[in-house]
């Protein structure tokens, strides 16, 4: 019973973390990054994840025995809003069958701003969270807690996230008992306002281009 976090090393996702870093990547591109991010550690987080069973198909020659995922093991997927949206985009096409539910923490993080998660979550139902980082880890824990309230923890959920910082998966870790995150990098430390550090600055702006400098038009 332990947090455990996985950092797949894969040129890839190397590849698209770097972008997602540059200060200098234009907002269109640090949102395909963020998407390819969802798309492979979504490949990743369902490696040894989603159950599979035996069918029996017939080729143009002959038939033969395969696999194939259990379509009656439903998978939810929970983007955090609103940057966790960014990640899911990628990982919809891996698991284009999923039902999504979208949470939102309140101003303060006090309470729901939004929260469409089903009134029942089956035993058999496979949980993917999908939060843009893991800085001090306080909304992500909010969101397992609101999870565990519904019965869903330990194997059958998993956390997809960018980066996550020492100091939050150190909160994690000491609060939920079993969990598998993740992640494309560990980043060591926190600045004073809870920034990743390196980070990649503040996802909810770049990737929707809010706030940037100068004028338009």
């Amino acid at each position: 019973m332990s947090l455990r976090v996985v950092v797949p090393p894969h040129p890839l996702i190397a590849n698209w973390l770097t972008l997602l870093r540059d200060r200098h990547t234009p907002d269109p591109l640090f949102a395909t990054a963020m998407a390819e991010l969802g798309r492979w550690l979504t490949y990743e987080a369902v490696r040894d994840w989603l159950p599979q069973r035996a069918v029996e198909v017939e080729t143009p020659h002959a038939r033969t025995e395969g696999t194939v995922v259990d379509p009656e093991v439903p998978v939810l997927a929970v983007p955090i809003l609103p940057a966790g949206l960014g990640l899911w985009q990628g990982g919809q096409p891996v698991l284009p069958g999923a039902r999504v539910a979208l949470l939102a923490l309140a101003a303060g993080g006090e309470g729901w701003a939004l929260d469409t998660l089903p009134a029942a979550i089956g035993e058999r139902v496979g949980v993917l969270i999908y939060v843009p980082v893991v800085a001090t880890g306080r909304t992500l824990l909010a969101v397992l807690e609101r999870l565990r309230t519904m019965g869903v923890e330990g194997a059958r959920l998993r956390v997809i996230t960018t980066v996550a910082a020492a100091p939050g998966l150190k909160l994690i870790g000491e609060s939920v008992g079993d969990l598998t995150l993740y992640c494309s990098c560990i980043d060591a430390e926190l600045d004073g306002q809870g920034r990743l550090l390196p980070g990649f600055g503040d996802p909810e702006r770049r990737l929707h281009g809010i706030g940037a400098a100068g004028c338009l038009g």
